[in-house]
């Protein structure tokens, strides 16, 4: 058998007005993520993750921020596109991890539905997904409610 991890990073902006997509569900907030896409920064950490453990490069390499086919695109598409080439020549996805830093609002009651929706759009059991979230305690630019950051942890394996 041959295993290998991936590591993935990404921060987005806050701003008054915006939907806020995190892990693929939509979070009640008066605010949300600047992005060229829907900003959804979980999806987008644990695409760089899971191309990473492939060393396929990252998702600004796949879906350009200089590309209109990728404006507004629902972060879920590009999860589905990433999963698909990862998986491809006998490579599963055994197991990812993600860790999101958002002072507020507070997501635990969402943790539940992004595992469902992540594992659904991988193609995974939801057993296999593992969804954090913790504070900065009011420290940085987290703390000041001016951003997230996320980091993520994907590990794949072939027989």
């Amino acid at each position: 058998m041959e295993v290998r991890i991936g590591q993935g990073y990404d921060v987005h902006a806050l701003a008054e007005g915006l939907p806020m997509w995190l892990g693929g569900v939509l979070i009640p907030s008066g605010t949300g993520f600047v992005a060229h896409s829907d900003g959804d920064v979980a999806i987008h950490a644990l695409c760089d993750a899971l191309l990473g453990a492939r060393a396929m490069g990252d998702i600004g390499h796949l879906f350009p921020d200089t590309s209109d086919e990728w404006k507004d695109v629902d972060s879920k598409i590009l999860l589905d596109i990433v999963s698909r080439k990862v998986q491809s020549d006998s490579w599963t996805i055994g197991n990812v991890d993600i860790t999101i830093a958002l002072q507020a609002p507070k997501v635990a009651p969402y943790i539940d539905r992004m595992r469902e929706t992540l594992a659904k759009v991988m193609g995974i059991s939801p057993d296999r997904v593992s969804v954090k979230a913790t504070t900065t305690e009011k420290l940085g630019f987290v703390g000041r409610k001016e951003g997230c950051e996320v980091w993520a942890v994907a590990l794949i394996q072939r027989l």
